[in-house]
């Protein structure tokens, strides 16, 4: 059996993601507090921010790996605050690290060592992953974290057969996205002309190059960009 496990799959590049693996004849879970919509898809309860809620949630997925011929283990979810150097409490930085890097180190530590020969471990950056931008000071922290952390995997996972890469994703028509900058169409047009295209990118897109990634070892800890050509500053 081939098999997915996605958290976040519930919405956005998640969801799409999810469809895709499906179309494929993946068994596909999705780790999250809301289910996925997508029929198929296995729904495995799961607040990122608890150890309890994880650890339940790994226990459930370890028969699972022990049962597949290859895993693609995506680390999807996120959550974004507006907040800045200068006015972001330590409590709520916490709370971002918790669910953006602390997790996934929780996830990584059960499921790794049970994962086969061909499979993945891929995280969804950013574009802040490498640069940043003002008034999203914890997510930006957090994702330049994942970057390090995907590099760290690579290393640490030398001969073990699976292989790992950080998709770093540009303005994506996501429902984080709107949640972040509001539904006015001056200023998601704005938004969408910072690349060569001129628009939003769509979660489909991006969740064709996770697919391709998943099954491309060549790209071993690599920082693929899916930013449709992002204007320099």
């Amino acid at each position: 059996m081939l098999t997915a496990i996605i958290t976040g799959a519930s919405v956005g590049i998640g969801q799409a993601t999810a469809q895709r693996f499906l179309g494929m004849g993946y068994r596909v879970y999705n780790l999250s507090r809301r289910p996925c919509p997508e029929p198929g898809v296995e729904n495995i309860i799961c607040d990122l921010a608890s150890d309890e809620s994880i650890n339940s949630a790994c226990k459930r997925l370890l028969p699972v790996i022990a049962d597949s011929a290859t895993v693609c283990l995506l680390h999807n979810a996120s959550q974004m605050r507006k907040d800045t150097a200068d006015d972001c409490s330590s409590d709520s930085l916490r709370a971002v690290l918790e669910t953006n890097v602390v997790a996934l180190n929780s996830i990584n530590r059960q499921l790794l060592p049970a994962l086969p020969k061909g499979s993945s471990l891929l995280y969804v950056g950013s574009t802040l992953s490498e640069k940043a931008v003002a008034g999203s000071f914890s997510y930006v922290l957090s994702k330049h974290a994942q970057l390090g952390m995907m590099r760290a995997t690579c290393q640490d996972l030398m001969g073990k057969g699976i292989h790992t890469a950080l998709i770093c994703p540009g303005f994506t028509d996501t429902e984080m996205l709107r949640t972040h900058i509001g539904n006015n169409p001056e200023v998601v047009a704005a938004i969408g002309s910072m690349n060569a295209y001129g628009r939003l990118i769509e979660p489909e897109e991006i969740a064709g190059l996770i697919v391709w990634a998943h099954g491309n070892p060549v790209i071993n800890g690599a920082v693929l960009h899916a930013n449709l050509g992002q204007k320099e500053a």
